[in-house]
């Protein structure tokens, strides 16, 4: 069974919320730093650590 990408993170992250309980304003902040990060001049860094 294929699962997209975009809905096992949000059932991941649904999860994580729920089991984890952090306050929101870190949820807020961790989306939006690696969205931020991930059209960066970083990109070709964070890419090669990641591989």
């Amino acid at each position: 069974m294929d699962v997209p990408l975009w809905l096992a993170l949000i059932v991941v992250g649904w999860l994580g919320v729920k089991l984890i309980r952090p306050p929101w304003w870190l949820v807020l902040v961790l989306l939006l730093g690696g969205y931020l990060l991930a059209d960066s001049l970083l990109t070709p860094v964070i890419d090669t650590a990641v591989k």
